[in-house]
């Protein structure tokens, strides 16, 4: 993955967004958050009139170590078996990203179960799940430079394909535990308020799982570890994927619309790389998740909204794409008080 300096989303054309917002014909500031959006949009293209967003919607699947130690729900055959529903359109995702007219990509990152090759996703596969946190580094370093690439090469596809907005959606049994490990990392917070029942663990399970987060970060505790070095550590295959995913958009000017709470943890491992890609971020909803909304905050983000989700997929971003097309359309289309002929405000 390259490491070139990130750019900065046009001031200018935020600016002059918001004075158009402000000549609508409306009250200023009475749409709310949707003239924020429109103004990101704005200034992201650097365009007082950005386009519609045409989003790509990408999963990443792969398998994590640590489910060996009882922290999921379900068996971790189920990751295969659901990128093979996904590969079928039988997946929320699929049903969203149909309903949103969005481009939907599915990549195996790293799962156990080998996968027929001529299953339609993208096979780009770096090893067959991440070795478990709790006593090991879950990511050799080049595992997480591999994955970063493979994350990278997917938001390159989809900003090649024409796409001016980016989601990633993840799949991996056991993953908001290497999430939840990288929450506390980088956020200081504690495990137990971090650590949630992810796909619905009962309280033993809950119990296993906060202690692989706490002997995952005992082990890595007092170590002057890097962002990259962390997210080896404690991450898993897809997650670092994401993270090279949310990097290389903004690279190429195109902002990500963060869904739950594995796709957060990506996103704050991908802040502390580099810190300038939160300019690049838009938060779409706070999950049930315990931990998520630490982690939305620690981005200095806010979310869109808040219907009680934690399916991941990217479920919670697609759910958000008619609400910023319609915030852009209001933004291009409403008159202004001079076009329409109306009094503005005495």
């Amino acid at each position: 993955m390259e490491n070139r300096p990130l750019p900065r989303p046009d001031a200018a054309a935020y600016d002059a967004a918001r004075a158009r917002q402000n000549q609508l014909t409306k009250p200023p500031g009475s749409l709310g958050v949707l003239e924020d959006i429109a103004c990101r949009f704005a200034a992201w293209q650097g365009r007082v009139k950005p386009d519609a967003p045409n989003p790509a919607i990408t999963v990443f699947a792969a398998d994590h170590g640590v489910a060996a130690d009882g922290v999921s729900a379900f068996p971790q055959a189920v990751t295969a078996e659901m990128v093979k529903n996904f590969a079928a359109g039988g997946a929320a995702i699929c049903v969203l990203a149909r309903a949103n007219g969005a481009r939907l990509e599915v990549v195996d990152a790293g799962v156990a179960h080998p996968l027929d090759p001529a299953l339609p996703i993208v096979h780009a596969r770096v090893a067959a799940g991440s070795a478990n946190l709790a006593r090991e580094a879950a990511l050799s370093e080049e595992q997480l430079e591999a994955s970063l690439e493979v994350g990278a090469a997917a938001a390159r596809r989809a900003v090649d394909a024409g796409a001016r907005l980016l989601v990633a959606g993840d799949m991996g049994i056991g993953n908001t535990t290497p999430s939840a490990a990288l929450i506390c990392a980088f956020t200081g917070h504690g495990v137990d308020a971090v650590v949630g029942r992810g796909t619905g663990v009962d309280d033993a399970g809950l119990a296993r799982k906060r202690d692989a987060v706490a002997r995952g970060l005992a082990r890595v505790a007092g170590r002057a570890l890097t962002p990259r070095q962390t997210l080896a550590e404690l991450g898993g295959l897809e997650i670092a994927a994401i993270a090279g995913f949310y990097l290389e958009g903004a690279r190429r000017g195109v902002p990500s619309l963060v869904d739950g709470f594995i796709a957060t943890a990506a996103a704050l491992a991908a802040c502390r790389i580099e810190p300038l890609l939160a300019d690049w971020l838009l938060a779409s909803h706070v999950s049930q998740e315990t931990g998520h909304a630490l982690a939305i905050a620690a981005l200095g983000l806010s979310p869109l909204l808040d219907l009680r989700l934690r399916l991941g997929e990217g479920s919670g971003a697609a759910l958000c794409l008619p609400l910023i097309a319609q915030a852009i359309a209001l933004h291009n289309e409403m008159a202004t008080f001079a076009e329409a002929g109306v009094s503005g405000a005495a």
